[in-house]
């Protein structure tokens, strides 16, 4: 029987690219983002390969999330794959003069988000001893630079709420995955940069990761024999070695 994935930030990025390599492979598709147009648009493309359901909620509110995972239709009840995608960066400023309303869209989508629909979702997987969560943390998680305070603050979260979750669900034999992408060309950096023209400058010079290599990377790990569990990647597109240091031939 096909399994069924739920996937939150589906509507762009690595999401809509999970969910097209996802539905490849057949797997019935769960899509949540908080754009009803394009949530339309790729349940139109995609239902042509796989059985789609879309909810249209954001993660910063928990009572939407519950009620539209109690309103899946019986054929969709069934959650075996959880790919916790939603998440932001907003700003690049210095502690002093951050912005608080931004911290507050961080923490809240980042790492609250994150919690909020994993609760909607763990109990029936701790109730059949069985599924997969894939956590999206990012390069951010494992070190801070300059600038990237509260958003490595909201990704070290998440790598340690994955490891968490690891722990507490190993009894159920459930999987846990944190998967931690350097750059990524996707409308991230429009989002960080709130439409400043140097958005349009992060990824000259190199070829940065693309949203279908990270989804390409979260299809091996799903798909690997019941008794491994890819824990952790961490990702950099060639040119980079870490956080800071990037090999732009401009």
């Amino acid at each position: 029987m096909n399994k069924t994935a739920l996937i939150t930030g589906a509507t762009s990025g690595i999401g809509r690219a999970t969910a097209h390599e996802f539905a490849k492979h057949g797997i019935n598709l769960i899509l949540c983002g908080r754009r009803q147009d394009r949530l339309d648009t790729i349940q139109k493309e995609l239902s042509k390969q796989t059985n789609v359901h879309i909810l249209n909620f954001d993660v910063r509110d928990k009572k939407a999330i519950f009620e539209a995972i109690e309103s899946l239709p019986k054929d969709f009840k069934t959650i075996d794959i959880l790919v916790n995608n939603a998440g932001n960066a907003h700003g690049m400023d210095p502690i002093q003069t951050g912005n608080m309303d931004d911290w507050d869209a961080m923490m809240d989508i980042n790492v609250k988000g994150l919690l909020y629909v994993s609760k909607a979702i763990i109990p029936q997987m701790t109730e059949r001893k069985s599924g997969h969560i894939i956590n999206i943390g990012s390069s951010a998680g494992k070190e801070v630079y300059a600038k990237g305070n509260v958003y490595c603050g909201s990704k070290h979260a998440v790598l340690a709420i994955t490891e968490g979750m690891r722990i507490d669900l190993n009894p159920f034999g459930i999987k846990v995955t944190a998967i931690n992408p350097g750059l990524v060309e996707t409308e991230f950096s429009q989002v960080r940069f709130k439409g400043d023209p140097v958005a349009d400058n992060v990824y000259k010079g190199f070829k940065a990761l693309q949203a279908e290599d990270i989804a390409e990377v979260i299809q091996f790990a799903i798909s690997r024999p019941a008794h491994v569990n890819i824990a952790d990647v961490l990702m950099f597109c060639t040119a980079q070695a870490n956080s800071t240091i990037v090999n732009k031939k401009l």
